[in-house]
C-alpha cells in the first residue's frame, strides 16, 4: 500500500519566561491549541481510509449477489469448448514460443483509446458473465473503481486491464491463446483451474518433469520466474511494464487478474516469494472491479471519454502511441 502524505509537525513556538505576563501566557495556550490540531488531525487520518487507499474494500458492489458470477457449470457450449481447446494446447513449448515471438516484432502502434476502439468488435468467448463489447466492460471496470474512491493509476489499470485481448487481431491461433484464466505452465495443473479434467489431451499432462508437482520450479522462486499461460494478461503485463508508468502493484493487477487458481483458488502458493504475497493482497482489491462491474449499467463512451484521456496522458503520456 502507498503511504500517505506525512504530515510535518508544526514548529511550536516556546516562550521566553522573564516574567509572568499575558503574552506568556497567550504563547503558551497558542502551543497547546498547535498540539491539540495535530493530535485531532493524526486522529482524523487514522480513523478515516484515504482515497488513495487500494486496500479498503470494494463498495459499488455491496449489494450485489456474487454468486451468480463465473457460473462455469451452468455455462453455454461456447465456454466449455473453449476451455478444452485452451487446456490442451497449452505446452510449455508453446509458451516458450509465443514469448519468442512477442519479444521478435511489433505488431502496430496505437494510442491506448485508439486500441480499445479496435477491440470493440470482440467478443469474449471465454467469458460466461457478459457479451458486451470490450470498451464497455473496460469503462465499466475504470468507472466502478473511480466511483469508490481509487487513485487515478488503478483507474487507468481497469481501463486498460484487457487491451491485450490485441493479440485476438495479430497473429493469434484463436482465441484460446488470447483470452480465458490463466495458469502456469511447466509444472502439474491445479485441480483449481476451471474444468481441470479437460487437460489430459495436454502433452504435457503426462511428461516426466511438467507434469511434476514443481516441475521447471523451486519453492519460493517467486511468480515473476514463472511462465503463466501466454494471453493477454501476459502480453500487456509486458507492454505496460515497458511503456508506462503504472506502479508494480497496477502491472500485478494487469498480469494476474485472470489467475483465478492462485488469487481465489489458493493454488500455487509454494511458487510464492515476499513479494507475491503484496502483489496477491493488490490483485484481491482489484479483481471484484474486473468481475462485479459487468453487471453495471453500460457506460456512454461519449461522456467519459475526456476524463480518461486525461488519465491515459498522466501515467503514458499525451498522444503516445504504444508499440504493440
Amino acid at each position: 500500500m502507498a503511504p500517505g502524505a506525512l504530515l510535518e509537525t508544526p514548529q511550536i513556538p516556546t516562550p521566553t519566561y522573564t516574567h509572568r505576563d499575558g503574552l506568556a501566557l497567550e504563547e503558551t495556550s497558542d502551543a497547546i491549541d498547535a498540539v491539540n490540531v495535530l493530535k485531532a488531525t493524526l486522529k482524523a487520518k487514522a480513523q478515516k481510509p484515504s482515497q488513495d487507499d487500494i486496500y479498503t474494500p470494494s463498495n459499488f458492489d455491496a449489494e450485489k449477489d456474487k454468486s451468480q458470477f463465473r457460473q462455469y457449470e451452468t455455462a453455454c457450449d461456447r465456454v466449455k469448448n473453449f476451455y478444452t481447446e485452451q487446456h490442451t494446447k497449452q505446452t510449455y513449448a508453446y509458451n516458450v514460443s509465443a514469448r519468442r515471438a512477442f519479444e521478435s516484432c511489433t505488431r502496430a502502434e496505437m494510442t491506448v483509446w485508439e486500441a480499445m476502439e479496435k477491440l470493440n468488435t470482440l467478443i469474449d468467448e471465454s467469458d460466461p458473465d457478459t457479451s458486451l463489447s470490450q470498451i464497455e466492460h473496460l469503462l465499466q471496470s475504470a468507472e466502478a473503481i473511480r466511483r469508490d474512491g481509487k487513485p487515478r493509476w488503478m483507474q487507468l489499470v481497469g481501463l486498460v486491464h484487457d487491451l491485450g485481448k490485441l493479440l485476438f487481431f495479430y497473429g493469434a491461433e484463436g482465441q484460446w491463446d488470447v483470452v480465458g484464466d490463466t495458469f502456469p505452465v511447466g509444472c502439474a495443473f491445479s485441480n483449481k483451474i476451471i474444468y481441470p479434467d479437460t487437460f489430459q489431451a495436454n502433452p504435457d499432462f503426462g511428461h516426466e518433469v511438467f507434469s511434476s508437482e514443481y516441475g521447471v520450479y523451486e519453492p519460493g522462486c517467486g511468480l515473476d520466474n514463472v511462465m503463466l499461460s501466454w494471453g493477454h494478461d501476459e502480453y500487456l503485463y509486458h507492454v505496460m511494464k515497458a511503456q508506462s508508468r503504472i506502479p508494480e502493484e497496477g502491472l500485478a493487477m494487469i498480469r494476474y487478474h485472470s489467475f483465478y487458481p492462485w488469487h481465489s483458488g489458493g493454488a500455487y502458493g509454494w511458487m510464492m516469494n515476499e513479494k507475491d504475497e503484496r502483489m496477491l493482497e493488490a490483485v484481491r482489491a482489484f479483481n471484484p472491479y474486473d468481475l462485479y462491474s459487468k453487471s453495471d449499467e453500460v457506460p456512454r463512451v461519449e461522456d467519459l471519454k475526456e476524463y480518461y484521456m486525461d488519465v491515459i496522458d498522466e501515467f503514458i503520456g499525451k498522444d503516445r502511441k504504444i508499440k504493440w
